[in-house]
């Protein structure tokens, strides 16, 4: 990295608004469920070039911008009119038109091919590495054209979700109850449309396809796995943005001469740093990650396992007193169900808690705390057994693995239901004291 210049820092900063450009609205693409509308808007725009090219006569940037947003446009309008009056799903509807205009738009090209001058690889990944050396002057400054284009094109995406962030948030997600609040859906779904067009279009030329099509989904996605509220996925998804570009192009620059290569396409490899990410954030996530789902999901087991020995513990002390036989750890695990390795664990978690203490020769007893809770386990497992018996009227005999399984996911209020229902009962259906 010691040859890092001036070009690589505007390819960097290129990167990053055209990133977070798409990101910002990508956000509601996901949220809507339409995350290949940006696929199909970064594909329906060559029909637009096309068209506005055979019009023109030239390509100059102000017309095929034009034709291109026109495309677009035209893409959603296409959609939802064929997802709402042919009840199609609107992933269904978006494949047929995106293919169809993409098709139309190549037969185009092949009429005009002795004039247009479309390289497959820009289309594809564009050319961001050249972009620092078309400029325009900003002030006393030269900036890259592709940067200030990027700019405004984030400056307007910022003001327009700023000023109708609460319309596009209750039409994102409840349509019905936005028109009923008379903020016309349709009309916040063509605007945001507009958007997606308008970043896409505008980031084409620089970016290529294939990174317009990442960003407008990956950091949204992202976002999705980070926060909880959208103001913080759309801060994450910038965030992730952000990153992707940056991490993108010193992979570009810096990976390939390890491999023997002189570099590879900065676009194509902010694509594969936004995957990366991605799977980063697959895995880490605080809340929705994998590891975070795992780590919930196991200590769910386990509190279960230690809510049954509290309440076997429970049930031998209470048919054979608290004088009666010892109860040995191993015959106790054996018979809940409990294999060597979870066993171990269950137990140290029980010790750790001060639920259960040792005698002798793993001889197990409940201590005062785990009396508590133990009774509280097998009060949330008869009362349930009351519920089911007298209001369900389900056989005394059928009650039993159904509250097995309800006890532990008594809540406060639910337990407080079920001690109404249950008024004047002190006895479950097998004539067992309820604590």
């Amino acid at each position: 990295m010691s040859d890092w210049s001036m070009i690589d820092t505007w390819i960097v900063l290129t990167g990053m608004v055209i990133a977070m450009s798409c990101a910002l609205v990508g956000n509601f693409l996901v949220i809507r469920r339409m995350s290949l509308m940006g696929d199909a808007i970064s594909h329906a725009v060559l029909p637009g070039l096309a068209v506005a090219f055979l019009l023109s006569g030239d390509r100059h940037p102000l017309p095929m911008f034009a034709g291109a947003v026109a495309a677009g446009l035209l893409t959603a309008f296409l959609t939802e009119w064929i997802r709402t009056n042919g009840r199609m799903e609107a992933d269904a509807a978006m494949g047929v038109i995106f293919t169809t205009l993409f098709a139309i738009g190549l037969l185009l090209i092949v009429r005009a091919a002795d004039s247009v001058d479309l390289d497959p690889g820009c289309v594809l990944y564009g050319a961001i590495e050249l972009s620092p050396l078309d400029t325009v002057p900003v002030g006393p400054w030269e900036w890259p054209r592709a940067f200030a284009i990027g700019l405004v094109v984030l400056a307007i995406n910022v003001v327009v979700i700023g000023l109708f962030y609460k319309e596009l948030v209750l039409s994102s997600f409840d349509p019905e109850a936005a028109a009923a609040l008379g903020f016309k859906p349709r009309r916040i779904y063509y605007l945001l449309m507009a958007l997606v067009a308008v970043t896409a279009v505008a980031s084409f030329e620089s970016v290529g396809s294939i990174l317009v099509i990442a960003m407008l989904i990956v950091p949204g996605v992202c976002g999705t796995l980070l926060a909880r509220r959208l103001p913080g996925v759309l801060a994450a998804s910038a965030v992730v943005a952000m990153l992707s570009a940056i991490g993108g192009h010193v992979m570009a620059i810096g990976i390939p001469p390890i491999f023997g290569f002189v570099d590879t396409s900065t676009s194509g490899s902010m694509a594969v740093a936004a995957g990366i990410l991605f799977v980063g954030v697959f895995l880490v996530a605080p809340e929705n990650g994998v590891l975070a789902r795992w780590a919930h999901q196991r200590s769910l087991r386990d509190r279960i396992r230690c809510e049954d020995v509290l309440g076997a513990l429970y049930r031998w002390h209470e048919e054979h007193g608290e004088k009666g036989p010892v109860v040995r750890w191993p015959e106790l695990a054996a018979r809940i169900g409990l294999g060597p390795t979870q066993a171990r664990r269950i137990r140290r978690l029980l010790r750790r808690n001060g639920l259960i203490g040792y005698v002798a020769d793993d001889a197990v007893h409940l201590t005062g705390e785990g009396k508590r809770q133990a009774a509280i386990v097998i009060r949330d497992h008869r009362l349930w057994e009351v519920y089911l018996h007298h209001q369900v009227q389900l056989p005394a005999d059928h009650v039993h693995a159904t509250s097995e399984a309800l006890e532990h996911l008594t809540s406060d209020g639910m337990r407080r239901r079920l001690e109404r229902d249950a008024t004047g009962a002190s006895v479950d259906p097998h004539g067992k004291v309820i604590p």
